[in-house]
């Protein structure tokens, strides 16, 4: 069975996260040690709250470096919520721009929409080939947030295969969604999307088996 840890620092809906990911079969730990976050068959980083404060925990407790560690070793990520902001370059909020991760290059900026936060449902506008969002790709998913990324260029040459880049529109057009070789990230929650977000982490785990 496919052994998953959600990594723990102290943010994210971790049980329910937790609880998704059995239901569609694998054996989850909700962990902060670091060591099995680096050798089990995928890891979950997930996020609610700040950018800063999230960014900070994590690279706090080193977990970073696991990040990066696991992606140099093709080892599965997924990123959810501001668990996939934190991937990207930088994040603004209250006018102060804060270092993220510096997983894949763009910013998170505040939603340009008269409706902030945006929460509720809505449907994501799937890139071809995608394997994360194979079977569900008219579906739509739960978000709650008030930033993301609305830029992405991917810097990628041939023979390197680009990411594939999903987006949603609430005001303007934002990425809800990417998938770059090991690296996968989501920015709705797909333990609140009942049916497809279980079918999501499904086809999760079955990348990595």
């Amino acid at each position: 069975m496919t052994s998953v840890v959600v990594l723990d620092y102290g943010s994210g809906n971790l049980r329910s996260a937790q609880r998704a990911l059995e239901h569609v079969g694998a054996t989850v730990q909700v962990s902060s040690d670091l060591t099995l976050a680096k050798n089990a068959d995928g890891l979950v980083v997930p996020g609610v709250g700040a950018f800063a404060h999230c960014v900070e925990a994590v690279i706090k407790m080193g977990a970073d470096k696991v990040i990066d560690q696991r992606l140099a070793r093709n080892l599965p990520v997924l990123g959810v919520c501001v668990g996939m902001q934190m991937l990207f370059s930088s994040g603004i909020e209250g006018g102060e721009e804060t270092h993220g991760l510096d997983q894949l290059p763009g910013i998170v900026t505040k939603l340009e929409s008269p409706r902030v936060p945006h929460m509720g449902w809505n449907q994501v506008k799937v890139d071809s080939g995608s394997s994360l969002f194979a079977g569900i790709e008219d579906s739509d998913f739960y978000f709650v947030h008030s930033y993301a990324v609305q830029t992405f260029k991917s810097t990628v040459e041939p023979p390197f295969q680009s990411p594939k880049i999903h987006k949603t529109v609430h005001g303007s057009e934002f990425v809800s969604a990417i998938e770059n070789g090991p690296l996968s990230a989501v920015q709705f929650h797909p333990e609140k999307s009942g049916d497809a977000g279980l079918h999501l982490l499904e086809n999760w785990l079955m990348s990595i088996q």
